[in-house]
């Protein structure tokens, strides 16, 4: 889990597969807090890493096969975001997943008001948490050049939330 927040996904997925052991890394020690909290009963399968998911080294041994990162790319440059991949993509095994939830700019009417809705939100988290970056970066450019492939995607909002499902082809 790169970035889950509070913790809400994470516990409903740790809840639902018994088998599921997850590393969440986040730089927030306040959110932490609360997904332990709220991953309390399955805290003998979870690990947490207050740290810059930047500076993860993760394991280079197929350690992992599902990548979840809700809201959380987009806090990246373009370039930071192909580090983030190149470091992690080691530690997956096989095809695995990359699950992807974020804000996106649809085009045609609703271009307008979604890029300022985008922007307001960049603004905010500016204030709030000295956020540098200041547009979404092309995170599906970035994965589909380390060798992830959509497989599905799903749009809300009239296309300003995306979710996406990513499958790292064959190596």
């Amino acid at each position: 889990m790169l970035g889950d927040g509070d913790g809400r996904f994470l516990a409903k997925l740790l809840a639902t597969n018994a088998a599921v052991e997850a590393t969440a890394i986040d730089t927030s020690a306040a959110m932490l807090k609360l997904l332990r909290r709220r991953c309390n009963l399955f805290s003998n399968r979870l690990k947490t890493l207050q740290m810059d998911a930047l500076a993860y080294t993760p394991p280079d041994d197929g350690h992992y096969d599902l990548v979840v990162s809700h809201f959380f790319l987009d806090c990246f440059t373009e370039e930071q975001l192909k580090r983030l991949i190149a470091n992690v993509r080691p530690s997956l095994r096989g095809r695995s997943l990359w699950l992807v939830s974020d804000f996106r700019i649809p085009q045609g009417s609703l271009h307008l008001p979604a890029y300022a809705f985008v922007r307001s939100l960049y603004f905010a988290f500016r204030l709030l948490t000295g956020l540098s970056i200041t547009h979404l970066p092309d995170h599906a450019s970035c994965l589909a050049q380390a060798g992830f492939e959509c497989i599905d995607r799903k749009m809300f909002f009239s296309g300003i939330l995306t979710t996406e499902l990513w499958e790292l082809q064959d190596r």
